[in-house]
């Protein structure tokens, strides 16, 4: 799979591509039985943020994240040489319609530098706007890291309740990203989104999946006080600001 030059020119200026047809029917189901079982077995309070980094000891999110035509689109907006740097998923409940995920940006508190990211967003179930699909404010990323505060609104689901404000005009033109089972979209690490709660019946479980080109370094811990261990998944990593580490195992 290969981005056209229109998708491109509006990933430079807009911050986004949406949507992204990624599996069929076949995959998409595959990809949410598996999804169901590792719910079962964690629950759904630890399923709605707390599942970080299982592509290490899931393959069905390993052979997700490194899938080529996932791939191929990272590499059309940040060059050949890729690093995944997390995987995260984020599950709204149907009637729990005090979870939302506050305006922001995904490198404020990365510790990245150059704050350079991507991010694939992997529809497990359908999102739309009644289950609280990602909401985008097309070209933001060109300002810059934004200030962000503290949500005065309970039910934020970001891990340090960050926030950046937005003018009501400034939210008027957010855009929905509504994304069948199977589609993801991409944003740049400085586009502002956020989501609304769920206010279907319907579960909303997304994969988001972080990839940076290898010259990024992470220079100070995270929000949650971690250090990433990232892993070449396309290219060259002559810089190795990572350090090596071997790719995940299964058997």
């Amino acid at each position: 799979m290969t981005l056209s030059d229109l998708q491109i020119a509006s990933f430079k200026k807009a911050g986004y591509i949406s949507p992204i047809r990624i599996a069929d029917q076949t995959q998409g189901d595959y990809c949410r039985d598996q999804f169901n079982q590792l719910e079962a077995r964690e629950g759904r309070e630890k399923s709605m943020i707390g599942l970080l980094d299982r592509h290490m000891d899931h393959p069905f999110i390993w052979e997700l994240a490194t899938q080529p035509d996932i791939l191929d689109c990272i590499e059309a907006v940040i060059g050949p040489n890729i690093l995944l740097l997390a995987t995260h998923f984020f599950c709204k409940y149907g009637g729990s319609s005090d979870r939302f995920v506050a305006w922001h940006q995904d490198v404020t508190y990365w510790g990245l530098e150059p704050p350079m990211a991507v991010t694939a967003w992997y529809a497990v179930d359908d999102s739309d706007r009644d289950n609280g699909c990602m909401q985008i404010i097309p070209g933001t990323h060109a300002a810059g890291i934004r200030e962000h505060g503290k949500s005065a609104q309970d039910g934020n689901l970001l891990s340090i309740n960050q926030e950046v404000n937005m003018s009501p005009e400034q939210e008027k033109t957010a855009v929905d990203l509504i994304l069948k089972a199977g589609e993801m979209s991409i944003h740049h690490g400085l586009t502002i989104h956020g989501s609304l709660p769920n206010q279907s019946d319907r579960r909303r479980c997304g994969l988001t999946m972080r990839y940076v080109p290898t010259f990024v370094k992470q220079v100070n811990a995270n929000s949650m006080g971690i250090r990433y261990h990232a892993l070449l998944v396309r290219g060259q990593d002559e810089e190795k600001h990572f350090g090596e580490m071997d790719p995940p195992s299964f058997k």
